[in-house]
């Protein structure tokens, strides 16, 4: 049997009240008093009781993610990653996590229209938002709790965890800048969604304060997979005014990115300087990259807001506690140099 309220109550020696406050992440427990329990929850095999907590509360105590139907093969990894740190930081809070994958050709909000219409969820976090977001205006419309990994507007009125993606664009294209580069070409995320948008932006703006124009040819959008990256970087350098510096929007485009230099007999950065963003995701096929200068911010640091977030959103505290925005680091790792022209 699985261990009760009253079996953490008495390892720990606190009310079955204060027990149950920790659990569920409320404010006025200690940082400590929740590390304890949880940790005295883990030890103990405790598993909330659902049903008791739906009659007690109207609320199931389970949270969902239904994955947009997109074709995932290339990112399987970052979405394995994603399940397992969103599952395990709603479990120490003690929340179900579910998740429901969307077939090709459904409508991502009629997925969500069914599973709330099954009175199951008490509640949802969305990812890869897009402007003027179509989930995002049915939840709000059924008032079912939400928190969104990023940001389809400059100023959301909905709970989020994000970077600032246009700093992250901006920066990355400052440092290519600041070592003389000035046709700097850009191997970015799938045009529909906010932060490759965003990242753009930056890099938009970092020109145009640089005093230069923008070259479309020099911009391209595309699944983050290696594939992708060694495509646009070999387009790009067959042009008629190739760049001197290349920006890769994640780790796998940067393994596209030096692929494809490679093939092409240059090398980084005496030929040709390049900086990424790492978002710091596991993975065998990426320990091969030689260190990249840019921007790093791992992905695994949004779980913890993410979880914290739809919960305050389900027990209704104010918004403002519930929007949080993450740093990201700058990396000089060596792979930028002057251009030879």
């Amino acid at each position: 049997m699985s261990a009760t309220l009253k079996d953490i109550a008495a390892s720990t020696g606190l009310s079955v009240t204060q027990v149950s406050r920790a659990l569920n992440d409320h404010d006025d427990v200690s940082a400590e008093t929740k590390i304890r329990v949880r940790e005295a929850a883990n030890a103990l095999n405790y598993r909330p009781n659902l049903s008791a907590r739906k009659l007690a509360s109207g609320r199931s105590g389970i949270v969902g993610l239904v994955l947009p139907p997109q074709d995932r093969t290339p990112r399987d990894s970052m979405f394995v990653q994603m399940v397992r740190g969103l599952s395990g930081a709603f479990s120490r809070r003690g929340r179900l996590f579910v998740l429901h994958a969307a077939e090709e050709g459904e409508d991502v909000v009629a997925v969500h229209r069914r599973l709330i219409d099954g009175g199951s969820l008490d509640g949802f976090v969305l990812i890869e938002p897009e402007e003027n977001d179509p989930r995002v205006a049915y939840l709000r419309r059924r008032g079912v709790p939400m928190v969104m990994h990023g940001r389809g507007t400059a100023k959301p009125d909905y709970p989020f965890y994000d970077i600032d993606n246009i700093a992250v664009g901006r920066e990355l294209t400052a440092m290519l800048l600041r070592a003389g580069h000035r046709r700097i070409g850009f191997v970015n995320g799938i045009a529909a969604t906010c932060y490759a948008a965003h990242r753009r932006t930056g890099w938009e703006m970092a020109l145009r304060e640089a005093g230069l124009e923008i070259d479309p040819d020099l911009h391209e959008h595309g699944q983050m997979t290696e594939s992708v990256g060694a495509l646009a970087t070999l387009r790009m350098m067959n042009g008629e005014a190739a760049p001197t510096a290349l920006i890769a929007g994640n780790m796998l485009i940067a393994k596209g990115i030096y692929n494809a230099l490679s093939m092409l007999g240059l090398k980084v950065p005496g030929d040709v300087s390049v900086v990424v963003h790492d978002d710091m995701l596991p993975g065998e096929d990426l320990m091969s990259l030689p260190a990249s200068s840019g921007t790093r911010s791992a992905l695994a640091l949004s779980w913890e807001p993410l979880a914290q977030g739809l919960i305050g959103a389900i027990e209704g505290k104010p918004l403002a506690e519930l929007q949080q925005l993450g740093g990201f680091e700058i990396v000089e790792a060596g792979s930028i140099a002057p251009p030879n022209s």
